[in-house]
């Protein structure tokens, strides 16, 4: 009874292992560093063009709030409330959606999808 319980232990062990090596190390706050061209409006505050890091709070209690970071991830520059967006077509790479803004406006960031996400964060924006 106990060596089949040893041997039982061991095997999970064995094959929990192997499962580890396949997670991503952002997979809980969904790292995601980006560079924009132009400007681009997240929720009231204006990003000039530029790299920065996308990142949900960590936060056990709510997966919708999204943090912005600027390019070495020093720094925070705003944060922004989201709600979940489903997307039908999932992709292997980040990705983000913008809605228009009349000209001489900066585009919005509409949503975030991280990469194999069916569902990523869409941001509540200020019109």
């Amino acid at each position: 009874m106990r060596k089949h319980l040893f041997t039982t232990a061991i095997s999970l062990a064995f094959f929990g292992g192997l499962l580890v090596p396949n997670m991503r190390a952002d997979e809980w706050d969904k790292m995601t560093t980006v560079t924009f061209s132009a400007p681009v409006q997240v929720s009231g505050t204006v990003l000039p063009a530029g790299t920065y890091v996308f990142k949900l709070l960590n936060s056990e209690s709510d997966r919708d709030i999204v943090q912005i970071f600027n390019a070495d991830d020093t720094r925070l520059i705003t944060s922004a409330m989201a709600i979940p967006d489903y997307r039908e077509t999932v992709s292997d790479k980040s990705s983000f959606t913008f809605d228009e803004r009349p000209s001489g406006q900066p585009e919005a960031l509409k949503a975030w999808f991280y990469p194999g996400d069916e569902y990523g964060e869409e941001f509540l924006n200020s019109k």
